[in-house]
């Protein structure tokens, strides 16, 4: 009976500490979009050199410049900004970065790109042809290969696009590029009609990842070792095994986020040898946190699921 109330106090400690520390990462996570958006739309915009704020801008302009094609029956994969009003892509630019859902998802992406570059020249991981990926092209099952090689010709558009600040529309979730397309003066132009009836999110670079994760089925465990499977394919198979967002999946691997990440791979079921490894992948400098050991994969759900609501 004693023994049971020490354990029960000590568990209690352990996940005391470990929600003070989600807790405050969950603050630094929460203030992004708030912040993000004050920084877009100030006149000091040029004296800002951060690379995020750069390619979440690019990436917004870079949209609003599609519409506007789209809009006067050009074609939008062209980017003709010569031909298009500056008043008129500002104007939609501004309409555009009022959505949360979009910056949010801009600035995933934009973290997804340069976390790549540093895990490139860290660790040797290769953001496009990823050791994994090579071992799905080469499954003699034809339809996972086909879907591997899918994979590898979008990842190898998005470093290249994310190196433009570009972001195609095709690229957005179904939610946002509706959103982004509601934002039109003239939905029922010729142009925008034609976007809406090449749209295909299976397609997509992350909806190809998605459909090759589960076409691993168990096999998608594999996915969670960051320099055998790179950041695309392990961001995707940790949302999918932790049922999150794919962007909470890619934050979670940014530095000053460890406890975040090491709560999702213990989610995840990883052993804690296997979850040490990629914490000091992301947090070379930091110490994976001890209480980890003592949480069960259930738990560490469950703190996560509270921790995002918080």
């Amino acid at each position: 009976m004693g023994e049971d109330i020490i354990d029960l106090a000590a568990d209690q400690e352990v996940e005391a500490l470990l929600r003070g520390e989600l807790a405050r990462e969950n603050r630094a996570m929460s203030a992004v979009v708030p912040v993000l958006r004050h920084l877009l739309a100030s006149e000091a915009q040029a004296l800002l050199s951060d690379a995020i704020l750069a390619r979440v801008r690019g990436m917004i302009r870079d949209c609003s410049a599609q519409l506007i094609a789209a809009m006067e029956g050009r074609d939008p994969a062209i980017r003709t900004l010569s031909e298009t009003n500056p008043a008129l892509l500002e104007h939609h630019a501004d309409a555009l970065m009022q959505n949360e859902a979009l910056l949010g998802f801009c600035h995933a992406l934009a973290n997804e790109s340069l976390l790549a570059e540093r895990f490139q020249q860290r660790h040797a991981i290769d953001p496009v042809l990823t050791p994994l990926l090579q071992e799905l092209i080469a499954s003699d099952d034809p339809a996972t290969a086909s879907l591997a090689m899918q994979v590898l010709a979008a990842q190898s558009r998005f470093i290249q696009t994310q190196r433009r600040m570009e972001l195609p529309l095709g690229e957005l979730p179904a939610e946002l590029f509706h959103a982004v397309l509601a934002r039109s003066l003239d939905n029922g132009c010729a142009g925008i009609a034609q976007l809406q009836a090449g749209y295909d999110e299976a397609t997509s670079r992350l909806g190809l990842l998605a459909r090759l994760v589960a076409a691993m089925r168990r096999g998608a465990f594999a996915a969670l070792s960051l320099d055998h499977a790179g950041l695309a394919l392990f961001a995707s198979a940790l949302a999918a095994r932790n049922h999150q967002s794919r962007g909470e999946g890619v934050l979670a691997c940014h530095e000053g986020q460890g406890v975040r990440l090491a709560l999702a791979l213990r989610a995840a079921e990883l052993s804690l040898t296997a979850i040490e490894r990629q914490f000091l992948l992301v947090e070379p400098a930091a110490r994976m946190p001890r209480a980890i050991a003592a949480i069960s994969s259930n738990r560490a759900a469950e703190l996560l699921v509270a921790g995002s609501a918080a």
